[in-house]
């Protein structure tokens, strides 16, 4: 066994949370203070948490307006004492109803309550503010992470945090910081991609934007993160939503839990559970992941509450708990602080009975309802618990659209070019044809508008398709449309193929109809047969064949590659991204987004590109149909003289690392380089590589750049047997594009 060095984790835990403990203690008198006036019943509904939809009216359907039900408002808010309301009323509303809703709300809570304690509201904010009618709305993040530019997603998160605190709402339910490894999983267009450093660098930069770098978020245009699913929520077995994952303690430790240590050393205020279980332990019951590792490790101070309905579901789904009484005891004992109920008062009534036999000690309470007093503080809701009617001119603002069509652009990643088929010249006869040409809500996704994203009575009627988009470049008489199929169902195929020998090439757009959690399970991740049969019978006619995946996971497609000459990945792009398909068409835009997942070529061989040497030696192969990181371009790029400032390291010295890329095409282009580490030897199996680091640049035809990284101790790091983050000494590899590089640590 090597010699190995273990990291001092609690010294880096301690320097790196010391601005946001400093910034929580400053409200502990207060909340000391309040804590005492409070009684039983009223701590207790501080950690209760409804739904909009308990104190409203039915929402009329297509009319972004709610009405709120006074007389159930005041049972939730004046009789029960919630501490927050969530969610929107099935869909949208608009900014002013928003203003008005929260208004009110507030008004109840601040003036006809004893204490007045303001109420905390929270929303699922995913892609921009997408339950306000007029906010921008963004690409979903696993499109985000496709850009590899961090700065485009620290914009995200501000913007989403002015208009959404913008109508009174201070909490948002984002990010989501589960790995996307399991592409079955209906919430993988959630993730920031299957990488853990990519992950917790988007993640990151995500909660910066939304609560500022030094985490004021009394701000007017800040809002309280909450890192979501912690934890081990993304991977499950099955691939099925809401169903068990099962995780090695280290290598949740070395994976699943990073994103999470990352966002509370960037001081994210909240955190929602995750809705499953890891090795059959529930994570709402779960005091180890709940206490030791979130609080009593990490040092967290911010609140954690539930995802909806699951202290209720160890009891009735789960059957960890003989009754809805011994799930909330379960739940709180573990360490949850507020539970998502959300439609009953049954967790209120429960809690308050167990702590009057003595089953919970009030002293429990006390912890919990302090930290959630401790974010309505450091909210500013005391101080200004009402929205100002005048920001409201702050939402859907032109500059901000502008971002998200950037963002969109960025994502575009170019995934085969066959002969530089593309981009198409402008007077091409172009047919398009698929399921997904035509509609503006396949390109959004789920959370959107309403919680399925598949009413377009709610969407904006200034949003467009990418058939109105190539229409309004090449000129629609350029321009034919037919559907072709749906997402399951051929239509008109012989009308199509007909359509098809009038014209020069045929843009196909398949991919995926809207979907939300487990309404979007699948048994089946090959892209449906119907839209497979499309191409198959289009190729018959010898145009070729371009394909736009829309789509929030890698569907198979591995029996039509070959019979097309051009594939574009555009994944969930938002409202813009109709616009930035069109461009990179036509090359108006050079495609500069990388793959931030591994893209399968079967449906049973899911493996990911940080695959140990067992995956593939000795008759195993990894053999995707696009690794993670790929991504083509109109220009070329050369890598060279990879340079690394030593041979040999000590511990505590860093690693400085050069490497020179220039542009040897003819176009200008941005190339995002990205660094990976291989451990060679180690007393556990290391990954082939790992990504440690990446930076995007731009580079003019001829340009040269040389990018520079600096690698630390904690970058060659690994959980080891015991669980423990060490470093062993030895050699080390570094891949930059086509060149590698090694060094040697030694004791």
């Amino acid at each position: 066994m090597k010699m190995f060095f273990k990291l001092t984790l609690i010294l880096i835990l301690v320097s790196s949370n010391l601005l946001i403990a400093s910034d929580f203690e400053k409200y502990d008198q207060k909340i000391a203070d309040l804590l005492k006036r409070m009684t039983l019943k009223e701590k207790i509904g501080q950690m209760t948490q409804v739904t909009l939809e308990i104190v409203a009216h039915d929402h009329e359907e297509g009319i972004p307006l709610t009405k709120l039900k006074m007389d159930s408002l005041r049972i939730a808010v004046v009789k029960y004492g919630v501490g927050s309301i969530l969610n929107t009323n099935n869909a949208a509303n608009s900014a002013e109803n928003w203003i008005d809703i929260i208004t009110t709300i507030q008004r109840v809570a601040t003036e006809e309550t004893r204490l007045g304690i303001p109420v905390l509201y929270g929303i699922d904010a995913i892609h921009g503010s997408n339950y306000i009618a007029e906010a921008t709305l963004f690409p979903q993040s696993i499109a985000m992470a496709a850009t590899f530019n961090r700065k485009l997603v620290r914009k995200e998160g501000y913007i989403t945090a002015i208009e959404t605190r913008a109508v009174g709402i201070p909490w948002n339910f984002n990010p989501v910081l589960g790995l996307g490894r399991q592409p079955l999983w209906s919430r993988f267009w959630e993730t920031y991609g299957e990488d853990v450093y990519l992950t917790k660098e988007m993640g990151r930069e995500y909660i910066l934007g939304l609560q500022g770098e030094d985490g004021d978020i009394s701000q007017p245009d800040r809002v309280a993160a909450c890192m979501k699913h912690y934890a081990g929520y993304s991977v499950p077995l099955s691939g099925k939503d809401r169903t068990p994952a099962w995780i090695p303690e280290n290598y949740l430790r070395e994976l699943f839990l990073v994103p999470f240590k990352e966002a509370v050393d960037a001081g994210v205020y909240t955190a929602m559970v995750n809705s499953s279980s890891v090795n059959g332990v529930p994570a709402h019951a779960s005091h180890f992941l709940l206490s030791e590792i979130l609080r009593k490790e990490w040092g967290f101070k911010g609140l954690i509450v539930s995802d909806w309905r699951d202290v209720i579901n160890l009891h009735v789904r789960d059957h960890v708990a003989a009754s809805e009484k011994e799930a909330v005891k379960m739940a709180v004992l573990a360490g949850l602080d507020m539970s998502m109920v959300p439609f009953k008062y049954t967790f209120a009534e429960y809690l308050e009975e167990l702590v009057k036999e003595g089953q919970i000690p009030e002293s429990r309470i006390d912890q919990s309802v302090a930290n959630i007093l401790r974010v309505k503080f450091a909210l500013g809701l005391f101080d200004k618990p009402f929205p100002d009617p005048k920001r409201k001119e702050l939402v859907g603002k032109s500059e901000h659209a502008q971002v998200s069509l950037q963002a969109a652009r960025e994502a575009i990643t170019l995934l085969k070019n066959e002969n530089q088929i593309l981009p198409l010249k402008k007077n091409t006869k172009i047919l398009v044809t698929g399921p997904t040409a035509n509609s503006i809500s396949y390109l959004n996704g789920g959370w959107t508008y309403t919680w399925q994203g598949s009413d377009e009575r709610y969407y904006p009627k200034h949003y467009t398709t990418i058939l109105n988009e190539i229409q309004k470049l090449a000129g629609k008489q350029n321009v034919r449309y037919e559907s072709g199929s749906s997402i399951d169902q051929l239509l008109n195929v012989k009308k199509v193929v007909k359509a098809a020998e009038n014209t020069d090439v045929i843009i196909a757009c398949l991919g995926e109809a809207t979907y939300c959690e487990t309404p979007g399970n699948i048994n089946d991740l090959n892209l449906p047969k119907a839209q497979t049969d499309l191409i198959n019978e289009l190729s018959k006619t010898g145009k070729p064949i371009i394909l736009v995946l829309v789509e929030g996971r890698p569907r198979i497609i591995n029996s039509i590659v070959k019979k097309v000459k051009g594939i574009l990945m555009a994944y969930l792009p938002g409202p813009y991204g109709s616009r930035a398909i069109a461009e990179a068409i036509f090359g108006e835009l050079n495609p500069s987004g990388k793959l931030p997942f591994t893209y399968p070529r079967y449906v049973n061989d899911l493996v990911c590109y940080d695959h140990t040497y067992l995956e593939d030696y000795d008759g195993n192969h990894f053999n995707p149909q696009w690794p993670f990181g790929y991504g083509l371009s109109y220009t070329t790029f050369k890598y060279q003289n990879l340079k690394i400032n030593k041979k040999e390291f000590k511990k505590g010295e860093n690693i400085k690392i050069s490497v020179e890329v220039k542009n040897t095409g003819k176009r200008t282009g941005k190339e995002s380089v990205l660094l990976y580490l291989s451990d060679l030897y180690r007393s556990v199996t290391p990954p082939v590589k790992q990504l440690k680091r990446f930076e995007k640049i731009e580079l003019k035809p001829g340009e040269m750049k040389t990018v520079t990284f600096n690698l630390t101790i904690q970058d060659l790091s690994f959980v080891n047997r015991a669980n423990e983050w060490i470093v062993e000494p030895g050699d080390f590899k570094i891949t930059v594009g086509d060149q590698t590089a090694t060094f040697r640590l030694i004791d």
